[in-house]
């Protein structure tokens, strides 16, 4: 009984794990110089830079807006992975199973 109930579990939270790759977030830093695109599975997918937007002969200028744009894209597409988890679990649930979300303080 326990082998079918883990083996479902992990079957859908493999489906889960597909499904968030196929969501993307963007997050930008010095009013677009540096342009981040990530994955809800917390990949970075791109990294633009626009050199017109600041100074390429500042490394350091260059590094820190890289890590302020990547850090955005994370906290964004952690926050939209929790939004798309919670739906997606919320469909898997057979009906009637009531506001299991509440319980757990996902209000």
């Amino acid at each position: 009984m326990f082998d079918n109930l883990f083996g479902n579990i992990q079957r859908q939270q493999e489906e889960l794990q597909q499904k968030l790759a196929e969501f993307f977030v963007d997050a930008d830093a010095g009013d677009g110089a540096v342009m981040v695109t990530a994955g809800c599975d917390l990949h970075i997918e791109n990294i633009k830079i626009d050199p017109s937007k600041l100074d390429l002969n500042d490394p350091e200028q260059v590094e820190d807006l890289v890590l302020v744009a990547v850090n955005e894209a994370l906290t964004l597409a952690k926050q939209r992975a929790a939004v798309e988890t919670q739906k997606l679990i919320q469909g898997m649930m057979p009906p009637g199973i009531g506001d299991l979300g509440g319980m757990l303080g996902n209000r």
